[in-house]
């Protein structure tokens, strides 16, 4: 939100209050308190009729530092908050009449007393500062003071807000505040936290999120359900603006040395991911949205998938598994399925988990309706006249309150009576149409509740999965999210169109969204609406197989491959058993980010955060540690990329690239830049067919150009996510002879391991291990 005109002047309906001194400061609990009055207070007189603000600075984790900035320390807002975990550092604080001084870890708050300014210090360096005009009381649209007879002078109407500024550094890119579609960079965007169905090529997003970080090293969660505004570098160039209607500002700044660091603080903060079951990683194909579908319909699909060999994992019931009209009483139409415990059971029996499509909203003129009329289990209307209902998606459709526990019970136990039938897990569509002229259980906010609202509704489903299916076997299908969401996976990125602007806008939303916190990430293969072109569908399908979680599904039309030409049902098969033998690696991807937060696809400058030439990137990304991926957007085959520098070896074809520059080359639907990073352990499993299964079977551990000197070293996990074995390789100082022996409980296996070692001019070296260890002359 935009305060002023240009810099110097305020917008005519805004009066601020600025702090312009540190007047008292006080140690507590784990930090310090400053009074920061609107003007210097150099007398008795001036402590008179004045604004002052309450600003603590506190150590809310290892190089978390939480800012709390207060107008009336006595205001309720009844905002639902954020749940946080938070594990102080030991703080240090000194004060001395020109400044205040706190430091803990390895973050030290300086704050100016005199001319009030602050500064967050690491590293010996400025992180980033806060000084004049740049923190806030804005009263807006102020009323003047009547004063007619009996008028009351302490009554002032006006919309307060608290605003602070963060200043950045020449050249300083920002990076996160959700899945946002516009350009990766947000510098120069004006950004509103308000979860919209806004598709994916506009600036709106179902997935705003109140966090973002920069090429600086650090990053900045404020912490409020409420409507957070950021001005990235747009009212003020100099500086990251962040406002929110009330009397109180929350916001915490987090440092590390890479970008992983900040969100390991972030996610222990707020929450870390869930590990998803193995089997989600496979390939999942849907009955699209509107296309007309029966149980004969539904087995088509699947047999026309495993009759071509195309290892098919998940297989997804849209809306339509409920009659029209009545989204949802989750109620299978029982016109179209007869026997739906049976037809579960056989699909089971093929090696296919099932997935169905729910929402939080209840069309009237059901059973379910009247069941929460009945008990109070809905959104009320704000005006008192009953429960708040809208025709937008279904008639009269009411919204489950899940701040009432009866109602989060009520819910998730008639979505029990959905999972006793046989489904596995549900796709959690929508959550972002949430009314406020409404009035909650808890007396939550309705405002700061609309974008809670997901949280809430995805939490519900979640626990219930892994109450029903268990800890290691739950995962959503997500649309809506907000911070802290991140804990139920997976989330995927909304309806896309079929073309290569709608597929680089997709992956510019995954981008983001993997830096504001999230790990697991989808998208509609080939895009949502509209019907893609074979070429796209090939190019799009590389794509999907190389992200985090893969799904074909559309709007009008299916997505079956063999809809799109013989070849694209050879490219799907391919890069789905592709996927399936990179499982070892990716799985353990996947732990790391349930250990950690570092999500499984990252974005170039997040795991290049020293090169320059990275911080832009949004047309490819890196899969895991190891692994860059620069998918195709155009249909001449074309493939552009950056690589960092070092030795990158092509996964699929073998060649060798030198990094620290640009190529520009032509791929076959079978290829695109898909490059292994120098010094990399790869470790290949030997099933094509099912991404869950023993990754320690017959495998194969690649080496790629292991530089002298270097050891290294990767783990493989069981489906538990346990380390069940570990490779260890070094090259010897003269690069020689390279050394590689494994260890763990599945060790024992080591008559079936191979070790491939790729060298530098694109040869290799393979051999067997029969005692766990190896050495190959290089």
């Amino acid at each position: 939100m935009k305060f002023n005109e240009g810099y110097w002047l305020r917008k005519e309906n805004v009066q601020p209050s600025y702090a312009t001194q540190g007047f008292t400061v006080e140690e507590i609990p784990h930090g310090m308190r400053i009074t920061a009055p609107e003007r210097p207070i150099l007398s008795r007189a001036d402590a008179l009729d004045l604004t002052v603000l309450v600003v603590d600075f506190v150590s809310a984790g290892h190089n978390d530092i939480a800012v709390t900035a207060t107008h009336y320390m006595a205001y309720d807002s009844h905002e639902p908050r954020f749940v946080l975990t938070e594990h102080p550092d030991e703080v240090w604080v000194q004060v001395t009449p020109q400044e205040a001084v706190m430091t803990a870890g390895d973050v030290t708050v300086r704050v100016d007393r005199e001319r009030w300014s602050y500064q967050f210090e690491a590293g010996g360096r400025i992180l980033t500062s806060s000084g004049f005009r740049n923190l806030a009381y804005m009263r807006v649209d102020k009323k003047p003071v009547s004063l007619s007879a009996g008028a009351d002078y302490f009554q002032q109407e006006y919309t307060p807000y608290m605003v602070n500024e963060l200043s950045l550094k020449p050249g300083e890119c920002v990076y996160g505040l959700g899945e946002r579609f516009t350009a990766f960079v947000k510098n120069g965007q004006s950004v509103d936290m308000w979860n919209e169905d806004g598709g994916t090529a506009s600036e709106k997003s179902y997935k705003n999120i109140p966090f973002y970080m920069t090429s600086e090293g650090y990053g900045v969660f404020v912490d409020h359900t409420d409507s957070v505004s950021f001005e990235v570098a747009s009212e003020k160039v100099e500086y990251v603006g962040m406002s929110v209607e009330g009397e109180q500002l929350r916001y915490h700044l987090i440092c590390g040395k890479t970008p992983a660091d900040i969100l390991e603080a972030y996610t222990a903060l707020t929450g870390r991911p869930a590990l998803v079951p193995a089997w989600t990683f496979g390939l999942w194909l849907t009955t699209s949205f509107k296309p007309s579908y029966d149980e004969k319909t539904v087995a088509g699909l699947i047999d026309g998938m495993l009759d071509r060999k195309i290892p098919l994992r998940v297989f997804h019931f849209d809306c339509y598994w409920m009659k029209a009209l009545h989204w949802c009483d989750f109620e299978w139409d029982e016109q179209q399925f007869t026997d739906v415990k049976g037809m579960l059971e056989r699909y089971h029996a093929k090696g296919i988990k099932i997935c169905a499509w729910i929402n939080p909203y209840i069309a009237q003129n059901t059973k379910f309706f009247a069941e929460g009329v009945q008990n109070g289990y809905f959104l009320m209307r704000a005006d008192g006249h009953g429960v708040k209902q809208i025709d937008n998606w279904q008639p009269g459709m009411a919204l489950v309150d899940f701040t009432n526990p009866d109602a989060v019970n009520w819910y998730t136990d008639k979505l029990k009576e959905v999972l006793d039938a046989g489904v596995d897990c549900f796709k959690t569509d929508f959550g972002e149409r949430i009314p406020i002229d409404v009035t909650y259980h808890d007396g939550s906010d309705p405002k700061c509740m609309h974008n809670y609202y997901t949280f809430l509704y995805n939490k519900a489903v979640f626990e219930l999965l892994q109450r029903e299916k268990g800890k290691d076997e739950a995962v959503l299908f997500a649309r809506s999210a907000t911070a802290g969401s991140q804990q139920f996976p997976v989330h995927w990125g909304g309806d896309s169109f079929a073309n290569y602007a709608s597929m680089a806008e997709t992956l510019r939303g995954g981008l983001s969204f993997a830096m504001s916190g999230f790990s697991f990430w989808s998208h509609d293969i080939s895009g949502f609406e509209s019907t893609a072109t074979p070429d796209l569908y090939k190019r799009w399908v590389q794509f999907g197989l190389l992200s985090s979680h893969s799904r074909l599904h559309g709007s009008d039309t299916y997505r079956a491959p063999w809809l799109f030409g013989d070849e694209a049902c050879e490219v799907l098969k391919y890069f789905t058993e592709l996927k399936c033998t990179l499982m070892p690696y990716l799985y353990r991807m996947a732990v790391i980010a349930h250990e950690k937060g570092t999500p499984v696809l990252r974005p170039m400058p997040f795991a290049w955060p020293q090169d320059p030439g990275c911080r832009y990137l949004d047309l490819q990304y890196m899969l895991g540690d190891s692994l860059l991926v620069a998918p195709i957007f155009n249909d001449r085959g074309e493939g552009q990329y950056y690589l960092p520098e070092g030795t990158w070896t092509g996964l699929l074809d073998g060649q060798v690239r030198t990094g620290g520059r640009w190529y520009t080359e032509q791929y076959d639907y079978f290829h695109l830049p898909l490059f292994v990073k120098e010094n990399t352990i790869l470790p290949i499993g030997s099933h094509r067919d099912v991404p869950d299964y023993d990754y320690t079977d017959h495998l194969a551990f690649h080496i790629y150009v292991p530089k002298a000197g270097a050891r290294l070293q990767r783990s493989v996990p069981d489906l538990h996510g346990e380390t069940v074995l570990t490779i260890s390789a070094g090259l010897s100082e003269d690069g020689k002879v390279l050394s590689v022996e494994t260890s763990g409980k599945a060790a024992e296996k080591a008559a079936e391991f191979t070790c491939t070692v790729h060298l530098a001019d694109g040869t290799t070296k393979t051999t067997a291990m029969p005692d766990g260890r190896c050495e190959i002359r290089v």
